[in-house]
Formats: structure tokens, C-alpha cells, sequence
């Protein structure tokens, strides 16, 4: 369990911003802590073999087409300096307070089964009876 997202000054404050990188950041961990698969096709033997010792495989198709399995963030940018200021050259934080105000703005969440609900209000009216509280 991750614990705090989003919050800063020790939970006193909490900024939507933040919430996108802390998110990002634990998306990056749960692909990590799955480890990593070991396949005929990850151990590119065949491209090992092709390339030989002291070539350079960056550039081979297979590395490539794996590297688009890896790690895909949205809101850290790896581009180069000069490919990031040509853009515009945002924080981490900029970009991560406008994909939160989007989100905001575009999110339809599924609504909760019709069973979830009366579980939910059950309580709620259950709760108010043992506090004293009228409806």
C-alpha cells in the first residue's frame, strides 16, 4: 500500500498536482516490483548472435520494439534538454497540474453497483443512529 499521495506538509495540505506525480512515481514501482520476464525473445540471443561482440545494439529494431514495453511516464520527461526547452520547457509539476486539472474536467467514473450503494447507505444511516444524528 502506498500511503500519502498527494499530500504534503505531513497530510496538511493536499495538491491534485502532486497526486499525478506521486501516482506516476507508484505506477513505476508496480512495474518494477513485477520483475523482470525472462523469455527467448527478452534474451535476444539471436540479436546477441546477429550484432557479435563489441556491436552496438541501440540502434536494432528488437531493442526498439522492446523498449516500448518499458516504463512509459507521462508526466517525467526523459527527452533531451534541447528537445524539452524547444517545447516549452515545463516542470514535472506543470505538466502534472494540467493532467490533474484534465482529469477534473473529463473523468466519467463507472457509477458503483446498485448492491455497493445500499451497502454504502446502510452504513451511513446506521452511523447516524449510533451518533444521534437525524436524516
Amino acid at each position: 500500500m502506498i500511503y500519502g499521495s498527494g499530500m504534503l506538509e505531513s497530510g496538511i495540505t493536499f495538491d491534485y498536482g502532486q497526486l499525478v506525480m506521486d501516482c506516476e512515481i507508484a505506477r513505476m514501482i508496480k512495474y518494477v516490483v513485477q520483475g523482470i520476464q525472462v523469455t527467448d525473445d527478452s534474451l535476444a540471443l539471436d540479436v546477441i548472435k546477429e550484432i557479435g561482440p563489441g556491436g552496438h545494439f541501440l540502434m536494432h529494431q528488437h531493442t526498439f520494439d522492446l523498449m516500448k514495453t518499458q516504463s512509459q511516464p507521462e508526466i517525467i520527461d526523459r527527452r533531451a534538454r534541447d528537445v524539452w526547452q524547444a517545447a516549452g520547457a515545463t516542470t514535472a509539476y506543470d505538466r502534472a497540474v494540467k493532467k490533474a486539472q484534465w482529469i477534473l474536467e473529463n473523468h466519467e467514473p463507472e457509477p458503483l453497483p446498485d448492491d455497493v450503494l445500499k451497502t454504502i447507505r446502510s452504513i451511513v444511516v446506521e452511523t447516524e443512529k449510533e451518533m444521534g444524528v437525524k436524516s
